[in-house]
């Protein structure tokens, strides 16, 4: 098995549940984790939207999990598990140093929120590539 993408996988389930701590504290964790004010009024005004949003997000970040924990050995071989980590981990780096070009823009979220989720989603790219690149021949 590999540490490092179990790691990963452990990342982004974590990532997944603090996401249905949202949904299911509402407004508070959507301030809190820098969804921005939007998402937080909504959520306090009863809109189906942000669960609607966050539940995408939750499914996505399951699915990654799955996928890092496959790739480590640690459950079933899932389909096409080294071209979709591949793509996991672009996302993860893309974000990662993307985020850090929006901190002078911040489209409804703070400096800080652009600054701390891009370190987060760039620290998950990088134990997802150095995990897929010490799996990569077997996988």
């Amino acid at each position: 098995m590999n540490v490092f993408l179990i790691v990963a996988g452990s990342l982004s389930a974590i990532a997944a549940i603090l996401h249905l701590g949202c949904i299911y504290f509402g407004a508070p964790w959507y301030r809190f984790l820098g969804a921005g004010e939007r998402m937080a009024v909504l959520a306090e005004q009863g809109s189906i939207q942000p669960t609607l949003i966050t539940s995408g997000i939750v499914l996505v970040l399951s699915v990654w999990s799955l996928y890092a924990f496959s790739g480590a050995g640690a459950i079933i071989r899932l389909p096409l598990v080294r071209s979709v980590l591949a793509l996991i981990t672009l996302i993860y780096l893309a974000r990662g140093i993307g985020g850090f070009f929006l901190i002078d823009t911040p489209m409804g979220r703070s400096p800080e929120f652009w600054v701390w989720s891009s370190a987060i989603c760039l620290s998950f790219g990088i134990v997802h590539l150095i995990g897929l690149k010490q799996r990569w021949t077997s996988l």
